[in-house]
């Protein structure tokens, strides 16, 4: 088998082919990441909001893991390769992971908050380029996404307010 084996039909050209399946798996290393930088806040929460913030990250992480297998199997619609390994991840991610053995309650928000802010900056990108070659169908599912991480850095943005004005 080869490259060209894989590459599923598609009307949108080949500098779309190349282009957009790119940025997409890019996009679906920072989830990954993202996703894991959430479980790792999630398993070591601690505190006097243990539950509330322990059930945020939780809820989450699944919406963000949500995303991976549509990303993925969107690149590959349009006739483009996804991701093969954590090693593949790791050298596509743009989030950066944390290795930390402590962070202190709040300070995991504010860093999941910036983490959906940089995801969300990247998906406009992505979102970009699609309107570009006139891809209509992964613009579609990018406004989608951005909605949901726009929502998660107002849920982390208020979460972590600690006075009328954070």
């Amino acid at each position: 088998m080869t490259k060209a084996d894989l590459q599923s039909p598609t009307d949108l050209g080949a500098d779309a082919n190349r282009d957009i399946p790119a940025a997409l798996r890019a996009l679906l290393a920072d989830v990954f990441v993202l996703y894991l930088k959430t479980k790792n806040f999630h398993w070591h929460m601690s505190g006097s909001h243990f539950r509330d913030y322990h059930l945020l990250l939780d809820e989450q992480a699944d919406q963000i893991f949500a995303m991976t297998d549509d990303i993925a199997e969107r690149a590959r619609k349009i006739g483009g390769t996804t991701l093969r390994s954590i090693g593949h991840v790791a050298r596509e991610q743009r989030i950066l992971d944390n290795d930390a053995e402590y962070v202190e309650p709040l300070d995991m928000l504010a860093e999941l908050r910036s983490d959906n802010q940089q995801l969300t900056r990247e998906m406009r990108r992505v979102h970009e380029l699609c309107d570009e070659y006139g891809d209509v169908a992964t613009a579609s599912l990018v406004e989608n996404w951005i909605d949901e991480a726009e929502r998660r850095v107002w849920f982390l943005y208020e979460s972590g307010r600690t006075g009328p004005r954070g």
